[in-house]
């Protein structure tokens, strides 16, 4: 019982940092469990196990235990420059990704979710690759990226995500390509940053569409009554206490295989067929990094608090054609969420069935699946980000 108990507060917690809040929004978000870093200073430049890998015949890609590709990323998050509360302090992260399809068609960056890594699209990736130049990166602190014990919250990955496209997508012999369009997708917090990267003015013009797979992320709550006075730093010190005690335990019970696939097939409520040992594994090998536990707690307790854009304001800044590819029995995102993404881009851009109000127009598909509807259903979601993307980068 304490075992069960400790597991659903750490659940809770996960879901709390990115579900959507308000009176429309009943929902729950994890997308999986905590995940962290293997050594990626080995990493070659291109993964030999996509060298041989033929993605116009085979719809999995291959599983690599180390990751694939690494990126250094040069950025002023850190904890020196957090500390410091000086943002020109830089330093250099590893982060692992992959491409894959022919490199002069039109990009197609992949964003997973909480806890998961790029392998999460294994049934996406080879079919996509076929018609575009695919891209799928893990966020800092996931997967086989390096993870830092820093404060984590939502700008932190959108700026990846921003720098991953100029640095990698965008570069061309070294050189930044001054046209190219991109298309971003992602599935629960990767879909809330592909959401918020697609927005950000440095990137903006790339983007010819953003795709949200069960997307998380919070929205304004008109009802909210702002809290007065300052917090007593003794409680804050005790709670803070609790809640990292509970969420070690919770976090060193949910890296167990077994407890995975249990948790795992909870959010495949239709079909759980893909829930496999190479899941498993690709979500158990980070977590068993030293510092797993801690950025696990250090995510949540961060995001908690709210990310720093509402899904409202970050609607009402995207320029691009957004797709909802939203699996509809989702036991911890509820389609009332992608009602009301529906409701709020129609309040800030009109009604726009068909795109007759230009590039700012929205596009629901319903998915017969889960919280992650491009492993539980790829067939389906395949066909419709192939539909959505061929429309918005006009590809025959």
């Amino acid at each position: 019982m304490i075992y069960r108990g400790a597991l659903c507060i750490a659940l809770a917690a996960g879901a709390a940092a990115f579900a959507p809040t308000g009176p429309a929004a009943a929902s729950r978000l994890s997308g999986g469990l905590a995940s962290t870093v293997a050594d990626t200073s080995a990493s070659p430049a291109t993964s030999s196990v996509l060298d041989d890998f033929a993605h116009h015949e085979e719809d999995r890609l291959p599983y690599s235990p180390t990751g694939y590709s690494t990126w250094e990323w040069t950025t002023h998050h850190n904890p020196k420059a957090q500390e410091a509360s000086d943002d020109g302090k830089q330093t250099t992260h590893k982060i692992n990704y992959l491409e894959l399809g022919d490199p002069t068609k039109p990009a197609l960056l992949l964003v997973h979710g909480f806890g998961a890594s790029s392998y999460h699209f294994r049934h996406n990736i080879p079919v996509l690759a076929r018609k575009y130049h695919v891209y799928a990166l893990d966020l800092l602190g996931f997967g086989w990226s390096d993870k830092p014990i820093m404060d984590y919250d939502a700008s932190v990955w959108r700026d990846q995500v921003v720098d991953f496209v100029h640095d990698v997508v965008l570069s061309k012999d070294g050189e930044e390509a001054e046209e190219r369009s991109i298309a971003i997708a992602g599935n629960s917090l990767g879909g809330y940053t592909a959401m918020y990267a697609s927005s950000d003015d440095r990137i903006k013009s790339f983007v010819k569409g953003t795709i949200l797979l069960n997307s998380a992320g919070r929205f304004r709550d008109p009802e909210a009554v702002k809290e007065k006075g300052e917090p007593n730093p003794i409680i804050q010190s005790i709670s803070a206490a609790i809640q990292r005690f509970v969420i070690a335990c919770s976090f060193i019970y949910t890296k167990q295989p077994l407890r995975i696939e249990q948790i795992l097939k909870q959010v495949y409520p239709i079909d759980s067929g893909n829930v496999d040992k190479e899941l498993v594994e690709s979500i158990q090998t980070p977590a068993l990094d030293d510092s797993a536990a801690e950025v696990f707690y250090r995510v949540i307790t961060k995001n908690g608090a709210g990310p720093q854009a509402y899904v409202d304001d970050i609607l009402k800044e995207l320029d691009c054609p957004v797709l909802l590819a939203w699996g509809e029995s989702d036991p911890w995102i509820k389609s009332a969420a992608a009602d009301k993404m529906e409701r709020l881009h129609a309040d800030f851009h009109g009604e726009n069935i068909g795109g007759e109000n230009g590039s700012r127009w929205i596009k629901r598909v319903s998915i017969d699946a889960g919280h992650c509807p491009h492993d539980e259903a790829p067939e389906a979601v395949n066909e419709a980000i192939l539909g959505f993307v061929d429309e918005v980068l006009q590809v025959q």
